[in-house]
């Protein structure tokens, strides 16, 4: 129940999932499904939206639940192989990242909690 009536107002650290993964079309799911597996093996709460709705849809329900941090993955994400479009709850939108740069700062964040 308190999972449920907070969700959305926990920092990054303590947040259920600290990062949604949306592909935009099936074109880009395979490597949203690649980005959603490297980070759950890094331990880091996250989730795949693999439902293939429209993108509007899925950034509008990610905005409501709040999460941390939304990956909005597309062609040119596919395409590189390296980089995730991030949002984040509380910044905005950060723009394309690295991946492993973006890992290094959600699990900066983290531990710097803990």
């Amino acid at each position: 129940i308190l999972t449920e009536h907070f969700a959305g107002k926990f920092p990054v650290w303590l947040a259920p999932t600290q990062i949604k993964v949306l592909p935009v079309s099936d074109k880009t799911l395979e490597y949203a499904t690649g980005v959603y597996e490297k980070i759950k093996e890094l331990g880091i709460r996250v989730e795949l939206d693999d439902r293939n709705e429209k993108i509007g849809y899925k950034i509008r329900e990610a905005q409501l639940e709040k999460v941390p941090y939304m990956l909005v993955l597309g062609e040119k994400e596919s395409e590189d192989g390296t980089i995730v479009t991030v949002r984040s709850r509380d910044k905005g939108d950060l723009g394309a990242l690295k991946l492993d740069e973006f890992i290094s700062q959600v699990r900066k964040e983290t531990d710097e909690r803990l």
